[in-house]
């Protein structure tokens, strides 16, 4: 009786102990559906949190983790305890799902992505972007909504079964911390305000598929702005229908919308998506190219053009692209 007290007490010391070697980073870890403690000990083990995995699952079994065992993606400190590791695992502590935004996508759009990858309901979703709290944490004009163009697309590391209001307040912080203090004094020289260059950023944004274009397609509607211009942008229209349009059609700039830039000179009223880092920068950036016009190959890159002329030629030239293209297709029987 006595020795197995002994035994006891000290498993209970090594319980205390370091589970690996001190260091503040965090080791992602997955323990998959079903899977048994030895299997979760074995995960550990080559994520080099446990150095003694024999040991550890002696003390687990003991700690009566065996029939508690969670299942999940776990980022734990790389520093934890064996206590820490057991409770994290027995009640599901530090279980943390990766939920990815790309660029470009519409409030709309990054609501029905949380839905689908993190089960939150798409109206509760869109009813927390309107939080007054954060459209003041911005500085949004009071016309402004919601916090569309604020929702920064990147990799989020987020728990499991977060909240809407959680997620949209993580990805608005997201975008305040990737605003660097030196990009307000360039606003300032360019006379637009945050709202406005963060509007034409996520028009960049949605025109832009080959990536040495972002500075000269800003330089065009920057240009276009200087000059009284309407920008014509197609995505603008996109998003006054409020759904992804196969093609923009003739008959669909007609669509009227206080976003259509077709019918409406200058700026719409606010961000048509989610710009990144890079259009933002662009927005910011322009080449200082005197350009007025462009127009995509079939491969995504740009013509870019400075007179009408120019711009009709290189339309020319688009559509004898894709008709090529077109003819290199394989004919299906």
């Amino acid at each position: 009786m006595l020795g197995a007290i002994v035994r006891y007490s000290i498993l209970l010391a090594l319980g205390t102990a370091c589970a690996g070697p001190r260091t503040p980073s965090r080791t992602a870890v997955t323990v998959p559906p079903g899977a048994t403690l030895d299997a979760a000990i074995d995960s550990l083990a080559a994520h080099g949190m446990l150095r003694h995995p024999t040991l550890f699952g002696v003390y687990a079994r003991l700690r009566g983790l065996g029939s508690s065992l969670k299942s999940g993606e776990y980022e734990l400190p790389s520093d934890a305890t064996w206590n820490e590791v057991i409770v994290a695992l027995e009640h599901g502590r530090g279980v943390e799902v990766r939920w990815t935004v790309p660029e470009g996508l519409m409030e709309s759009e990054v609501a029905e992505l949380a839905r689908a990858d993190l089960g939150i309901p798409r109206d509760a979703f869109l009813a927390a972007t309107k939080d007054t709290s954060l459209r003041r944490e911005l500085g949004l004009p009071a016309g402004a909504k919601d916090v569309e163009g604020y929702l920064f697309p990147t990799t989020y590391v987020l728990p499991a079964h977060p909240s809407a209001r959680d997620v949209v307040h993580t990805m608005v912080r997201e975008f305040v911390a990737h605003w660097e203090p030196e990009w307000q004094a360039r606003l300032d020289s360019l006379q637009m305000t945050r709202h406005q260059l963060v509007t034409l950023a996520s028009i960049v944004e949605a025109e832009v598929r080959y990536e040495p274009d972002h500075p000269f397609v800003s330089a065009v509607y920057h240009n276009r702005l200087r000059r009284r211009m309407k920008l014509e942008a197609d995505p603008t229209v996109v998003y006054a229908y409020g759904r992804r349009l196969k093609r923009v059609w003739e008959k669909d700039l007609a669509v009227s919308s206080p976003y259509n830039t077709y019918r409406h000179q200058g700026l719409p009223p606010g961000p048509i998506g989610q710009p990144g880092r890079a259009s933002l920068v662009a927005a910011l950036y322009p080449s200082a190219v005197p350009f007025l016009y462009f127009v995509a190959q079939p491969d995504g890159k740009h013509i870019f053009s400075t007179t009408l002329a120019e711009h009709e030629a290189a339309i020319r030239t688009v559509k004898q692209l894709r008709t090529e293209a077109r003819a290199r297709r394989p004919q299906s029987r």
